[in-house]
């Protein structure tokens, strides 16, 4: 039996277990995480994030190598155990710890960088917490489907990528957004290779008010089920709304999620047009476990 100290923290209701783990001599196994995340029978979580520098992980090192300054890796768990690449919520809630716990800093108007899976994601303050670049975006080829219970037949999602794989799916009305059941996993046809977080939104009325995009979503995380938020899901359907809006749409969205509001901002870069994701990120309580 070992005991290790953790933190639970949440964005929008997107929670995590956070475990600390600079030198990386904690090898969980996925059972180990899965029990840590069970609501019934752990401490209850959509997801793990281990702390630990970039130097002492093996995939830090394609971190260190983009961006020197990335000292510290999100070591990103889903909920079932499974490795996952990045996790929009998860960085801002792995920042909040980082200077919280004083492992680092971050001045007014200076950038801390974070290593994950999918490359390095800069992190600055905002008015509402935290905004994270998600880097470069891209569409996905394909015209995938997805059935779900409570739609009355497939509807065509539109593939979107932003570090993690993403199907956005419209809805007819907020209504419909209620009825559907996602304890139940949608089926995308065809599945890509490595699944897919599903969304389902709906825009508001209006869909612009002052230049700001405005929707409302649901989302089925795979690895974990639904959540009351997901980011880099929320920058997703911002995305796919935009391009279903045609020119003119805006670059800036509010993402209504079951636990909250989240920002998104399409701009501009060398590589590219990024996307960033701003909202809050809360430390609940800390406590310590004993794992078998």
């Amino acid at each position: 039996m070992t005991e290790i100290a953790f933190t639970k923290g949440h964005g929008t209701g997107n929670d995590f277990v956070i475990v600390a783990d600079p030198d990386g001599e904690l090898d969980l196994r996925d059972d180990q995480v899965a029990a840590l995340c069970d609501r019934r029978f752990g401490i209850g979580a959509d997801g793990l994030l281990r702390v630990v520098r970039s130097a002492n992980i093996p995939e830090g090192a394609a971190s260190l190598e983009e961006e020197p300054a990335a000292e510290w890796f999100m070591d990103y768990r889903n909920a079932d155990g499974s490795k996952a690449e990045m996790c929009g919520n998860g960085v801002r809630v792995f920042a909040k710890y980082l200077l919280d716990t004083g492992l680092a800093a971050l001045e007014p108007g200076s950038t801390l960088p974070i290593g994950t899976r999918a490359g390095v994601r800069d992190v600055t303050r905002s008015e509402t917490g935290f905004q994270v670049d998600l880097g470069r975006w891209r569409a996905t080829p394909g015209e995938p489907t997805v059935r779900a219970r409570g739609i009355d037949v497939a509807r065509p999602g539109l593939g979107i990528d932003v570090g993690n794989p993403h199907v956005v799916v419209a809805i007819a009305s907020e209504d419909e957004l209620a009825s559907l059941d996602l304890t139940v996993q949608p089926i995308v046809e065809p599945l890509p290779e490595h699944g897919a977080n599903i969304e389902f939104v709906v825009p508001q009325e209006p869909l612009v008010r002052d230049g700001v995009g405005h929707v409302r979503m649901r989302v089925f995380e795979r690895g974990v089920g639904e959540t009351l938020s997901c980011g880099t899901g929320v920058a997703a359907t911002a995305l796919a709304v935009r391009e279903w809006a045609g020119q003119g749409a805006p670059s800036h969205w509010r993402v209504d999620v079951p636990g909250g509001r989240l920002g998104v901002r399409m701009f501009p870069a060398e590589d590219g047009e990024h996307v960033a994701l701003s909202g809050p990120a809360t430390l609940v309580y800390t406590g310590t476990v004993t794992l078998a």
